[in-house]
């Protein structure tokens, strides 16, 4: 018995005083990055070329985890439940991190109490893309369409409550016209029923619709920024024909809750240098993303006051929780 309870004091000892994971010791494990929609999106995109370099900075494998559905709150649930230790981070976008508290009912997340921000990895542009069997040549013709042929248009998004989608609400709201949301797990899935020909419309991230104009199947008619974007200067903003709109979407670097200070701030200073270097910024430029960086304050600040305007415009716009 006194053996017993030497072991047991031996061992009691040796757990209070073990070393906690830190900088120093991270990673131990392969990295997951968590994506809430499906290969070809925005986030996949930032995900694999981030992740890539990360692995290499890190000296430790680096895992994209796909996991669509719910317009990224099964991604996101999965992410915050995750052992805080640097090992699973997530890709948290506007829509996830902002919008959805107002559209769905029920959350099994709370994007301010359950994830520590790392960075910012930029603003993903948004175009206005159309089938190229749509007779329609810029935004004034494509309003003209709509008003003549009222419930017959549907646009595409990558998701309920993303800023796609509430780029159509917008849009429809302003120019008084009568279009039909569709949602879909990504920007990869609605790029393709564009395509096809199964959508006539869609707001996309630029990049899943960039690589399709070479197919001769889709064309762009602007973008949903307030100004024009510098990678493609002769694109037009909606704005420019529709007065007061205005719409934009960003992508960052999150971590669960309890991450040690040291680990994400680790990640953190890595996660910028990659975003930061010519070639990854010469990567994304003409596929539309602009790349950002910054501190993990500056991305909570960003969920901050994104949290109060999307919950503005999401009310505004009449979109009912689900």
């Amino acid at each position: 018995m006194r053996l017993l309870f030497q072991t047991i004091a031996v061992l009691a000892f040796a757990t209070a005083h073990a070393a906690p994971l830190s900088a120093e010791t991270y990673p131990t494990k392969p990295i997951t990055i968590v994506v809430g929609f499906t290969p070809g999106a925005a986030s996949d995109l930032i995900a694999r070329t981030v992740g890539e370099r990360l692995g290499v900075a890190l000296n430790q494998t680096v895992i994209i985890d796909n996991r669509p559905g719910a317009s990224g709150n099964i991604a996101a649930a999965y992410a915050a439940r995750a052992p805080a230790d640097g090992h699973t981070l997530l890709i948290g976008v506007d829509a996830i991190m902002t919008s959805n508290v107002y559209l769905f009912k029920e959350l099994a997340f709370d994007p301010v109490k359950d994830f520590k921000p790392i960075t910012n990895a930029g603003a993903n542009i948004i175009g206005l893309a159309v089938n190229n069997e749509l007779p329609v040549k810029n935004v004034a013709e494509l309003i003209a369409y709509a008003k003549a042929n009222p419930g017959k248009l549907n646009y595409g998004s990558s998701g309920l409550g993303s800023p796609h989608h509430l780029a159509g609400e917008l849009l429809r709201k302003l120019a008084g016209i009568k279009i039909t949301h569709v949602p879909y797990k990504g920007g990869g899935a609605a790029i393709n029923d564009l395509v096809g020909g199964h959508i006539p419309m869609a707001f996309l991230s630029m990049s899943a619709a960039v690589p399709m104009l070479a197919t001769g199947k889709i064309r762009l008619l602007a973008v949903v920024e307030k100004t024009r974007y510098a990678g493609m200067p002769e694109l037009p903003t909606i704005g420019e024909t529709v007065p007061g709109f205005e719409m934009s979407s960003w992508l960052g670097f999150f971590a669960p809750a309890a991450t040690p200070d040291a680990i994400t701030a680790q990640l953190n200073t890595e996660i910028n240098k990659i975003l930061k270097s010519d070639a990854v910024k010469e990567k994304f430029a003409p596929l539309g993303f602009a790349v950002a960086g910054g501190t993990a304050n500056e991305l909570a600040e960003t969920v901050k006051s994104g949290l109060e305007v999307r919950g503005q415009l999401i009310k505004a716009a009449g979109i009912q929780q689900e």
